[in-house]
C-alpha cells in the first residue's frame, strides 16, 4: 500500500513538472519520472500478484530499456533546438520548420 502511493506521489510530481515548466529539459526529466514510477507500480503489482520474481524484473528490464532510448532520443531533439534557435523553453517556438 505504501508503494502504491509513494510510485502515485512520483507520478504527480511528473505530471506536475511537465504541466508547469517550460524548460525543454524539465519537460523531459519530468516525463522520465513518470515513466519511473509507473514501471516500479507495474513490477511490484505483478509481484503482488503472484507473478515469477524473474519474469517481473525482466518486464521492468525491458521497460527501462525502452524509456533509455525514447530518453535519449528525446535529449537529442532538445540539444538540436538548443544548437538551431539558442531558445531552451517552449513558449519560445513558435512554429515548426524542416
Amino acid at each position: 500500500m505504501i508503494l502504491t502511493v509513494g510510485c502515485a506521489a512520483a507520478f504527480a510530481l511528473g505530471l506536475y513538472a511537465v504541466l508547469t515548466r517550460r524548460e525543454l529539459v524539465a519537460l523531459v526529466a519530468g516525463a522520465e519520472l513518470m515513466v519511473g514510477a509507473a514501471n516500479v507500480q507495474l513490477v511490484a503489482l505483478a509481484l503482488s500478484r503472484g507473478a515469477d520474481p524473474a519474469e517481473a524484473s525482466a518486464f521492468g528490464l525491458l521497460v527501462i530499456a525502452a524509456t533509455a532510448a525514447e530518453s535519449a532520443v528525446g535529449l537529442a531533439l532538445v540539444v538540436t533546438a538548443w544548437r538551431r534557435s539558442r531558445r531552451g523553453r517552449v513558449d519560445e517556438f513558435q512554429e515548426v520548420t524542416g
